[in-house]
């Protein structure tokens, strides 16, 4: 079993539930960690120092406390963590239930398991645990297991890209348009681009269109 876990997780009393239950694997080392910036300095840190972690579990939201940070998700902490620890094993334990986010995490960033936090949550998270130190085969909990099924798989374009950087970089949607027909992409009407900023943001489940980038972000996509 593994011997030196981080946990990347804000809320006191789901990092005391989870070191409680882990400890009964008989893991010797146990750390959390309430911000992504600093999960992210505590890997490398041990790693220098010749005692790496072997596993990484994170939540992906983290509220914000006024406190100045780089890292202000999950999702960009894993990004940046895959990016530095190609081999390390990253269990993401969340509620999120977007589609298109986990499908990132299993098929972009290689994630070792997604685990659905919910009442059985903590029962499944050691059986994700035992799976993947076992084997390389990903673990998804069964609630999200149909987000990264085929027909539930939604490709974000070049074209798609392009409207939601432009959109980063302050450009109204009818600019966007008017950028897109100079380059003769299609569809470039200002209703197509509507349309497929709306499907986008329902797909995301964003808020509105800033939020939309926020995630876009996030997921390194942009």
């Amino acid at each position: 079993m593994f011997q030196k876990v981080l946990i990347a997780e804000d809320m006191d009393y789901i990092n005391s539930g989870m070191k409680s239950e882990l400890s009964k694997l008989g893991i010797a080392e146990i750390d959390n960690i309430q911000y992504c910036d600093e999960a992210l300095m505590k890997l490398k840190r041990a790693a220098m120092d010749g005692c790496p972690y072997d596993l990484l579990i994170s939540d992906l939201s983290f509220e914000e406390d006024g406190k100045t940070q780089k890292l202000t998700s999950g999702e960009a902490l894993v990004a940046a963590v895959r990016n530095e620890f190609p081999k390390l094993k990253i269990i993401v334990f969340s509620i999120e239930n977007r589609s298109f986010t986990i499908q990132t995490l299993i098929n972009r960033f290689k994630v070792d398991a997604y685990v659905w936090k919910s009442r059985d949550g903590l029962r499944e998270l050691k059986k994700a645990m035992q799976q993947i130190y076992n084997s390389d085969s990903p673990y998804i909990s069964l609630q999200c297991s149909s987000a990264i099924s085929k027909s539930n798989a939604v490709e974000v374009t070049e074209h798609d890209l392009f409207m939601i950087n432009g959109l980063s970089k302050g450009f109204s949607q009818e600019q966007v348009s008017d950028e897109l027909q100079e380059r003769k992409w299609k569809p470039s009407s200002i209703s197509s681009v509507e349309k497929r900023l709306k499907f986008l943001k329902e797909h995301f489940n964003a808020n509105n269109t800033a939020h939309l980038v926020a995630i876009a972000k996030d997921l390194g996509l942009i």
